[in-house]
């Protein structure tokens, strides 16, 4: 029988157990080594078109009581990751770091701790916190659209749910776990998938039937993705092959909640295989749409100002079309938000904006 990747991932975190019980065996200074995370080891891989670790490591020892105290951590948090796993519970980042409470000297002093070191977990490892049962506090997003799941529900029995027949308004709520062993795709029909940020303008575009009209799936970003949304984009992508549209404000911040689509955030770059979208497009508000369409607008203060110029160096955005967009804003000294478009009217980013956009791009 084929194992879990809740029992695969329980192996690797065993490992950890092994070499270190070995080293104090050997009367050697437990250690382990990981990858340096810091900005200055992350590369962009060119070849997958997503953020990554590089070759820089560092070693966590014992040899320092720091050290020491984070190896002890290490290991409770894997005990107790192994508990979770055999009793088919699981738990939040923020009821763990409460449960460390009871760890004595090994309890976390922040939340920050303990998230980083779930985190180097999955970096050692090369498995998902999904598959050690850690779940997110923050929810995935929803998704309206001809698309069929079936979900494996609380009581352990899969369940098949059309996003656009089965669902309200609001959608399908994306679930924090998206693999193939808790969601599956059954069918759809569809030719792109439509990745909105903001909750006004999903709903504007569910409301007037954008999913239906333009054969589309579309899916509520809610500000700055989720990593289950993350996911679920990049298998919506690579299984099915529907292109990916990302949506979003005219700012240097919705500019960045695409770039994490597509290649991966610099916080999550040992994960960026996983979850970036590499091939996701973007039609979003830009600076040349604030002139075209006479949008409405708001001035960039300093930190939309500060954060422009990073981004005119930052590998992400190193095209042609992101130089001339970014310097363009830089120059109009302007932002615009989605919902600038109903200058025009409620129906103007169904009937003329989104269709001009997509069909820019041959679809």
């Amino acid at each position: 029988m084929e194992k879990s990747r809740y029992e695969m991932a329980l192996e690797s975190l065993k490992s950890i157990v092994e070499k270190i019980h070995s080293d104090l065996e050997r009367g050697e200074v437990p250690s382990m080594e990981l990858p340096a995370r810091t900005k200055y080891n992350i590369v962009l891989d060119i070849t997958k078109g997503v953020w990554k670790y590089g070759d820089a490591k560092i070693t966590r020892s014992a040899k320092k009581i720091d050290g020491a105290y984070t190896l002890l951590r290490t290991m409770y948090m894997m005990d107790f990751i192994r508990e979770m796993i055999e009793q088919n519970k699981s738990s939040t980042l923020r009821e763990l770091y409460y449960i460390s409470e009871g760890w004595d000297l090994a309890k976390f002093h922040t939340q920050d701790e303990s998230n980083k070191l779930a985190e180097d977990l999955e970096i050692v490892t090369r498995f998902l916190r999904e598959d050690f049962k850690l779940r997110p506090e923050e929810d995935g997003a929803t998704v309206i659209g001809n698309i069929t799941f079936e979900e494996i529900n609380r009581k352990g029995n899969p369940k098949r749910i059309n996003c656009r027949d089965d669902v309200g308004d609001a959608g399908y709520a994306i679930p924090y776990n998206v693999e193939k062993d808790k969601l599956k795709i059954i069918s759809y029909d569809a030719d792109f998938v439509l990745a909105i940020e903001t909750g006004g303008m999903f709903d504007r575009l569910v409301e007037n039937g954008y999913d239906e009209k333009a054969r589309s799936i579309l899916v509520h970003l809610k500000g700055q993705p989720a990593r289950s949304t993350r996911r679920l984009l990049k298998r919506l992508n690579e299984e099915l092959g529907l292109p990916v549209l990302v949506f979003t404000d005219g700012d240097p911040w919705s500019f960045r909640i695409y770039a994490s689509v597509a290649y991966g955030a610099i916080k999550t770059a040992h994960l960026s295989e996983y979850l970036a979208t590499p091939t996701a497009e973007f039609i979003g508000i830009t600076a040349s749409d604030i002139v075209n369409y006479d949008l409405p607008t708001d001035r960039l203060n300093e930190k939309d100002i500060a954060a422009l110029n990073a981004e005119l160096t930052d590998p992400r955005f190193n095209t042609q079309f992101w130089k001339n967009e970014i310097e363009l804003m830089l120059k109009l000294g302007k932002k615009a938000e989605q919902q600038a478009l109903a200058k025009y009217g409620l129906n103007y980013v169904t009937d003329v904006y989104l269709p001009d956009k997509v069909s820019e791009l041959g679809i």
